[in-house]
């Protein structure tokens, strides 16, 4: 499966749904990649610039991302996505180079500490 660009100019307002947490394991573990870098995850809620629709993704980092407030504005820097399908079960896994909070009003500036420990990568049955 190829991994693919996504366009975030197009996508509209993106919001911090979830703080930062480690990219966890089945067993408790941090996810690290090929480099041995920890892994982290963080949950954002994308509005289209057209309409109310919203979307809800879980973003992987190698690093923490810094300053993110949960409901704060965030730019997401090189995002892309990969399709998967394991033992039956299908979903979408999305990773960026970075996640900072943007300024000004509506931007997340605060500090957020991680929470507990998430899982597997975003998605399910799509």
């Amino acid at each position: 499966m190829e991994n693919k660009p996504i366009d975030v100019a197009r996508l509209g307002a993106i919001r911090c749904l979830i703080a930062p947490e480690p990219r966890t394991t089945q067993e408790g573990d941090q996810r690290r990649d090929r480099e041995g870098n920890p892994l982290w995850i963080t949950g954002l809620v994308v509005r289209q610039q057209e309409g109310r629709r919203l979307e809800e993704i879980h973003v992987t980092t190698v690093g923490q991302p810094q300053g993110l407030a949960e409901g704060g504005e965030v730019k997401v820097t090189n995002l892309w996505a990969r399709d998967w399908a394991l033992e039956g079960r299908t979903g979408t896994t999305y990773r960026a180079d970075s996640i900072t909070p943007l300024p000004g009003p509506g931007g997340g500036s605060a500090p957020a500490a991680a929470a507990g420990p998430r899982g597997k990568s975003s998605g399910g049955d799509s």
